[in-house]
């Protein structure tokens, strides 16, 4: 698989990356240990350098995955974690202080397995801890040798200045797809000018984009998406048109919808690395199949026409999460 470089960075990474979030946590029960360790072996044999995880998924449950899993080619790949919530339990608020931030990390090191965490996201901008101090706090842990490159996740761009000043921001992870364009109005031309790489979470629209569930489709308890106003079975049947219409693309391709939806993104921007996650084998290898889908101008400006003629419907998040975006 072909590499990109997050900004300015100068860190290297797979075009795409994996979301190991989902073998623990967020889209139903855990996936059970050896087969979710092969999923993420059988990434890494398909091209994939850039892993990502946090201490929230689980919580901790992931971090130990993905240590285990990755040992045996710690050297060969990038490690990607996060900081920033009470306890590693996302329910009981935010908590960025610096004291909180150096536990994380040290706690993060043993259940990676690791001796150094390749890039240390804050998980959501904290309100009631200066940005500085965030930044400042991660800038000693580099200065230690136990992180390497720091990263933010849905911040906005006043942030991401601020943070950026104190601590080069290495990456920004955001939602970005075709169904979630929001990212393009302020937060691209930002971290193009600051030369910060951009690194897309949910870039199948968390499955909605490969065309995989209906309106019918029912979802375990403990899936989070039972809670997402734009998963409610009105807007997955409104927003079918989105679904109908990359289809059409992708037969034109001879691709799949998961496939042109990559493609898109990776056609964005050269410092674009999008990290669908799966837990299954075959979904992995579609999804790889992505970073080789050509697509052309001609095809960028009918995707944008067919796709900007939809409204889609649905907040991506309930509303008491919507106030953790883009502080």
């Amino acid at each position: 698989m072909q590499k990109r470089t997050l900004g300015n960075s100068g860190l290297e990474v797979s075009a795409l990356g994996f979301g190991c979030m989902g073998l623990s946590f967020g889209y139903g029960p855990a996936v059970e240990k050896n087969e979710a360790i092969k999923v993420i072996r059988a990434a890494y044999d398909g091209g994939v350098t850039f892993f990502d995880t946090a201490e929230a998924y689980g919580p901790f449950a992931n971090e130990e995955l993905v240590g285990e899993a990755l040992a045996p080619i710690r050297d060969k790949v990038v490690i990607a974690s996060k900081f920033g919530f009470k306890n590693g339990i996302p329910s009981q608020g935010l908590d960025s202080t610096p004291e909180t931030i150096r536990a994380v990390a040290d706690g993060a090191l043993k259940r990676l397995n690791t001796h150094v965490i390749d890039l240390f996201y804050q998980h959501r901008v904290d309100p009631h801890v200066p940005i500085e101090d965030v930044a400042g706090t991660v800038k000693d842990l580099i200065q230690q040798g136990k992180v390497k490159h720091f990263g933010m996740s849905e911040a906005g761009a006043a942030s991401i200045r601020r943070a950026h000043a104190v601590q080069p921001v290495t990456a920004l992870q955001s939602e970005y797809s075709l169904w979630w364009r929001e990212p393009e109005k302020e937060i691209l031309p930002t971290l193009e000018e600051l030369g910060i790489g951009f690194v897309p979470f949910s870039p199948l629209g968390k499955g909605f984009l490969t065309g995989a569930i209906s309106d019918k489709t029912e979802f375990d308890k403990t899936d989070f998406r039972n809670v997402v106003p734009r998963f409610s079975a009105e807007a997955r049947k409104a927003n079918q048109a989105l679904v109908d219409e990359l289809g059409r693309i992708a037969e034109q391709k001879k691709a799949t919808k998961a496939q042109i939806a990559l493609a898109w993104l990776l056609a964005q921007k050269p410092w674009i690395v999008p990290i669908p996650g799966t837990t299954k084998l075959h979904r992995l290898e579609e999804n790889l199949g992505g970073a080789d889908v050509d697509l052309t101008t001609e095809d960028l400006k009918a995707i944008h026409d067919a796709i900007s003629a939809i409204d889609v419907q649905g907040d991506r998040y309930p509303a008491q999460l919507q106030s953790l975006v883009n502080r």
